[in-house]
């Protein structure tokens, strides 16, 4: 079996959820779908977005590069497939995390994180 891309989801930086969950919902018609004052999604007509806090610090920059969340439909195959290239070290396949989820990242040549996930 192979994976399956269901979608993409922008991860953006915040330095305040709650102030920016507002301000997506009053201007641009977003509704929290979940989330908490650290990590919140938002949707609107079938989009979705996420908003990460972000301290705005040298170790953790508000603007640093951006996050992409890849959702996927059976992960390991491509998982498997990027290890073969030597794209990603065998312990970056993290299953079952606490927020319900088996997921991997890497970096892009400009810093983007780039995350692929597969909901459980």
């Amino acid at each position: 079996m192979e994976t399956i891309f269901l979608s993409t989801v922008p991860v953006l930086p915040s330095q305040d959820i709650e102030r920016d969950i507002n301000w997506y919902g009053e201007t641009l018609g977003f509704k929290k779908s979940f989330g908490d004052s650290m990590y919140s999604g938002l949707t609107y007509k079938g989009l979705e977005i996420h908003l990460q806090w972000h301290a705005d610090t040298e170790d953790d920059p508000l603007l640093g590069g951006s996050v992409v969340r890849i959702f996927v439909k059976n992960i390991e195959p491509y998982f498997l497939k990027l290890l073969e290239k030597k794209v990603v070290k065998k312990d970056k396949l993290r299953r079952n995390t606490p927020w319900g989820t088996h997921e991997f990242g890497l970096y892009d040549l400009n810093n983007n994180a780039i995350f692929f996930v597969e909901d459980i």
